[in-house]
């Protein structure tokens, strides 16, 4: 089964013929995925298979001559993760890079020469692999001591550096230096000169902020800070003719900030004054990319459920949306032609390649026919509804194929997470499967959401849990109302900050009779100093101990236990450091000791995101089966 499917950057061959990207498929025999390297050509008459290893491939790059295809991988029993070179007229990949601490990112040199590598610094307390002895204690000594992932962050510091690798001589110089991280590299369209991203404040384990650096290309040159926002300022992007640097900037210049949007700027390549090119569109801006005349800039911008191409003049002026419709836009890229390359997906398609020439789309992949073809999918309709304080709140509905639309049919509203996120016309898997079983699937964009404006984003900080679940609530309301649900039959569920919806809810309404809660938490309080959002914490909340009030008001769903009368699934990712079992063994502890039916399911190895294909699959089946038991008279 095609999984994914992910444009390169940039994903067009130089001479324009052949566009290249990875696809993912999953091997249920050894249960696990591998991506290999495609490439299609821009027509879309030719798919060809480039690599067909076990290792897996990413971030394949086009070299500047065309006669290369570089990518990333530990294939071959390599002990980390290096640059291999494929020639795209056959043969075998060859490893380019043999560095031992491997290879974050990389990028070419304009004249296919060197390449600008981003290599985290050894670890000087590593053991090999196969060296017998118990593991040395981890010794931690940092205010962000702890991420998903990661694991524990321990005192021995691994920055991360831009190094300079010469094809030819395979010689490596260093570029960048000292207690920072650098990342981010990218060149000068004259190889003169690199920009890239780092957080050089005082005390980066206390803020988000980063900035743009330009900084000559040869070893011993001294970097030059561009932008100044205490903000975060990221994704540089050189414009064509070199003189200036598109970026995205944070909205808030607060330390840490989670209710934010991106802004489109642009800054002269010798630094100065930034121009803010989308600052009163109140919509996050994501994936910059130039024009080829270096006038317009073209960009993602998230607006209501969709997320739409926009095209923003460099010297200002009023952006003009490219494409848009009930659909998702997730990259852009230029094509040697002028026009655009997009990843577009709807809610009948997942994600494939598209050429998006004078405003009109051309299909280009079709990796997820095969999938797609023996199915019925649920129909999807936008609607909106209004919370109790009159709040209008934007949603979808996902209602089961062949259903008639004067069925009242069981419903359960499954939350997206964030909060900072929303949910889109694309594709989405997971409510599709809840639709198949016969459940009308409905996504809620709450308060705390993107995609309408600061404003309704910001509006939770530091209320967690009361005005998302007025907006949950009031679509719920909307639902049975206008004869779509079944008021007896409503369920709840969502995964990360939708799980804790899900706890907020059920403890503020029984109306629902099943519920849902992935990664979730409910008693705050005691998550201080137990996951990875202790930036956060203390700029929203204060420290408990000065504001024991504001934690002991977001604690509530475990505070007010005996009110949730619903049966309640859990599920954790066993090592997640991002919302950390204990959230979810409080909540499956109070239930059990109150009688409430509920049940946990811990996932062995598993971090915030569930990777491995049979626990997804057993994700997925104990979900849908735990809502057919108490929604579904007739699973």
């Amino acid at each position: 089964m095609f999984t994914g499917c992910n444009p390169s950057a940039p994903p067009g061959s130089p001479d324009g013929h052949w566009v290249a990207y990875t696809l993912t498929s999953v091997d249920s025999a050894k249960d696990k995925r591998n991506t290999d390297l495609w490439m299609v050509s821009w027509d879309g008459s030719q798919s060809v298979q480039l690599t067909n290893s076990p290792d897996g491939e990413s971030s394949p790059l086009w070299s500047p001559d065309g006669k290369y295809l570089s990518f990333l991988s530990s294939r071959q029993g390599a002990k980390s993760t290096q640059v291999w070179l494929l020639d795209r007229r056959g043969g075998e990949a060859v490893k380019l890079t043999d560095i031992k601490a491997g290879v974050n990112d990389y990028s070419w040199a304009p004249d296919g020469k060197k390449l600008a590598l981003i290599i985290r610094d050894p670890d000087p307390e590593e053991k090999p692999a196969d060296s017998p002895g118990t593991a040395k204690p981890m010794v931690i000594n940092k205010y962000q001591f702890k991420r998903d992932g990661a694991g524990y962050i321990t005192a021995t510091d691994r920055y991360a550096h831009i190094y300079l690798f010469d094809i030819a001589s395979k010689k490596l110089d260093t570029l960048t230096r000292g207690n920072f991280n650098h990342s981010d590299p990218v060149w000068s369209p004259d190889g003169k000169s690199i920009a890239f991203v780092s957080n050089r404040t005082p005390n980066p384990d206390r803020n988000s902020n980063t900035d743009i650096f330009v900084v000559e290309a040869k070893p011993g040159a001294q970097p030059r800070q561009i932008t100044t926002w205490k903000g975060e300022d990221d994704a540089p992007q050189w414009s064509p003719d070199g003189t200036r640097i598109a970026y995205l900037r944070s909205s808030s210049d607060a330390d840490w900030m989670m209710y934010d949007q991106s802004i489109l700027a642009i800054v002269s390549a010798e630094g100065g004054e930034p121009r803010l090119l989308s600052s009163t569109l109140d919509r996050p801006v994501s994936n910059p990319r130039w024009s080829k005349d270096s006038k317009s800039i073209a960009a993602l911008v998230s607006d209501d459920r969709q997320r739409y191409v926009g095209l923003f003049p460099a010297a200002g002026g009023s952006m003009s949306k490219l494409i848009g419709g009930d659909r998702s836009f997730s990259a852009i890229e230029l094509h040697k032609n002028g026009q655009w390359m997009v990843m577009m997906s709807n809610p009948q398609l997942p994600a494939e390649i598209h050429a998006l020439e004078s405003g009109a789309l051309r299909r280009i992949t079709k990796v997820h026919d095969p999938f797609l073809e023996p199915l019925q999918l649920a129909s999807v309709e936008g609607f909106r509804s209004k919370s109790n304080d009159g709040t209008e709140v934007g949603n979808i509905l996902y209602r089961p194929a062949n259903t008639p639309k004067s069925q009242k049919l069981p419903t359960v509203l499954y939350i997206h997470g964030g909060p900072v996120a929303q949910d889109e016309f694309g594709f989405d898997l997971t409510r599709q499967m809840l639709a198949a079983q016969g459940l009308a699937t409905v996504a809620v964009n709450y308060r705390g959401s993107s995609g309408r404006g600061l404003d309704f984003c910001k509006a939770i900080y530091a209320d967690w849990g009361n005005k998302e679940v007025a907006d949950i609530l009031g679509a719920a309301d909307y639902l049975v109302a206008n004869g779509i649900s079944d008021p007896d039959k409503l369920g709840i569920g969502g995964w990360s900050y939708g799980g804790i919806l899900t706890d907020y809810t059920t403890a503020t309404d029984s109306r629902f009779k099943a519920a849902f809660s992935g990664a979730g938490s409910a008693l705050q309080l005691t998550m201080y100093g137990t996951d990875q959002y202790v930036v956060q914490y203390e700029t929203e909340l204060g420290v408990p101990w000065k504001n024991l009030d504001k934690w002991l008001k977001s604690s509530y769903p475990v505070l007010n236990v005996e009110k949730i009368k619903t049966p309640t699934l859990y599920m954790v990712g066993q090592k997640d450091f991002n919302v950390p079992a204990a959230g979810s063994e409080q909540m499956y502890q109070a239930l059990r000791s109150l009688g409430v039916p509920t049940e946990f399911v811990i996932y062995p190895g598993q971090f915030h995101g569930i990777n491995v294909p049979s626990y997804q699959e057993d994700r997925y089946k104990r979900m849908g089966k735990w809502f057919e038991q108490y929604l579904m008279a007739k699973p």
